[in-house]
């Protein structure tokens, strides 16, 4: 056991050595005996590439270990050398314990990518990343099922199955969306995002098949339109359709044939033009109501350029500048920076503008402390926004809802068209017009671009 130490083992080969070494002197130089000095020579040189050998064994363990880290084989194991000794047998150990720590980190970092892969590939969104160059580093079934492509290594292989769709996916930024059809059966919904991993950049987009969804939606619109179409209608032709009949039964009982003309009463003519004003009243509501109708499904496709929006604000203001000042109230425009610029129609956004002022003036209260308020700036992704604010009594829950609705109100002089076709002009504008509103508190309507 005294040897087994690694000391004990280098000083027993210096022993040897300075012992072989000076026997070797003495042989050859003193004794005269050449033939055994040289021998005992020999084994001294021996003695001291085993003793070479002996030290450098170390280096060459801390080699073999570095190598294994560096191409990640951890099958290897440190044992051959134990009998060399304690210090040996200690650092076997300590390497086999990294080694069984590096295998296990590797084992669980295998599961971890095993269990995102089977999530990945089971839910209802393609998903695809690629990285700057455009080739895939993932992509899931959903993916390769919505783009046809079962088998699909880089994304510029999407250029020959479909331009627009490359065109779109390489300049669709990060927190971006988009639509885009495939063979007008399949309705994808696009989102991008980027990412950076190991200093190089990925971009991931997810596509969604929308076509269902909107499928229903457009039945659910199609039914409201129809509802409202029904009730406006009928609520015009029932009084006109009885009162024609009205009318008819009075000519039939009132008028008298007097040989070569008729008479009717007083009462009668009466009835006549009170029924005919009604029937002019109830038709010109129908007009206005098939005008407000075509006007809503047929707005042009908007003619786009760059607005300053300090200055499209400061138009509002002055085109409301008499409905502000008949309400008393207090009225302002923030446009955060100054240079804040959209790419827009500016008629039609103007248009959304002054029927969202117009409405937030009407809701507020006539008396002091009224306030709207126009802000206009960039939110955390970037997006331009236009927010009209007002304090008024805010919007009960049920109707936000269905304020978009055409032709829904809550006023009783109001069309119903105005919130739907400032929607409708914002989605032609690729943008969004929502609202938040708190009962009592005050509404916001926020236009983003």
């Amino acid at each position: 056991m005294l040897f087994k130490d690694y000391k004990s083992r280098v000083l027993l080969r210096v022993l040897l050595l300075t012992l072989l070494i000076t026997s070797s002197v003495y042989l050859f130089v003193v004794a005269d005996k050449i033939v055994s000095g040289i021998l005992i020579g020999l084994m001294a040189l021996i003695s001291v590439s085993e003793l070479i050998k002996y030290n450098t064994a170390t280096n060459r363990k801390i080699t073999k270990f570095l190598e294994a880290v560096k191409y990640s084989d951890f099958a290897i194991a440190f044992t051959a050398d134990n009998q060399l000794g304690e210090s040996f047998k200690s650092l076997n150990t300590e390497f086999n314990k990294v080694l069984e720590a590096f295998r296990k980190a590797r084992s669980e970092k295998e599961e971890h990518w095993q269990y995102l892969n089977t999530v990945i590939q089971h839910v209802n969104t393609g998903i695809i990343s690629f990285d700057s160059t455009g080739r895939i580093e993932l992509i899931n079934h959903v993916a390769k099922t919505l783009l046809k492509r079962p088998q699909i290594r880089n994304i510029t292989e999407l250029e020959e199955y479909d331009k627009g769709l490359f065109n779109l996916l390489k300049r669709l930024k990060a927190g971006q969306q988009s639509l885009y059809r495939i063979d007008n059966r399949i309705q994808l919904a696009i989102h991008a995002t980027e990412l950076r991993l190991r200093g190089n950049s990925y971009k991931l987009i997810a596509f969604q098949n929308i076509q269902s969804e909107l499928q229903k939606k457009e039945i659910e619109s199609w039914q409201n339109l129809t509802k409202v179409l029904r009730h406006e209608i009928m609520n015009s032709m029932t009084p006109i359709a009885s009162l024609t009949s009205t009318l008819n039964d009075i000519l039939t009982e009132e008028l008298e044939n007097k040989g070569d003309h008729f008479e009717i009463s007083v009462d009668g003519v009466d009835d006549i033009h009170e029924g005919l004003k009604t029937i002019e009243s109830r038709s010109k509501a129908l007009i206005h109501f098939i005008d407000a109708y075509r006007e809503y499904t047929s707005i042009p496709p908007p003619k786009n350029k760059t607005i300053l929006v300090k200055e499209l604000l400061e138009e509002i203001h002055g085109l409301m500048k008499i409905d502000i000042r008949k309400s008393s109230i207090d009225f302002s425009c923030v446009t955060q920076p100054n240079s804040l610029t959209i790419n827009a129609d500016e008629e039609q956004i103007q248009q959304v503008l002054i029927n969202l002022v117009k409405n937030a003036v009407e809701a507020v209260p006539s008396k002091a402390g009224g306030k709207v308020k126009i802000i206009a700036g960039k939110d955390k992704n970037r997006l331009t926004f236009i927010e009209v604010r007002d304090n008024g009594p805010g919007i009960i829950p049920e109707a936000i809802e269905r304020i978009f609705i055409p032709f829904y109100t809550t006023k009783k002089t109001g069309s119903g068209i105005g919130l739907a076709l400032s929607r409708q002009i914002m989605q032609l504008h690729n943008g969004t017009l929502t609202v938040d509103s708190e009962v009592d508190t005050g509404t916001v309507f926020t236009m983003k671009f």
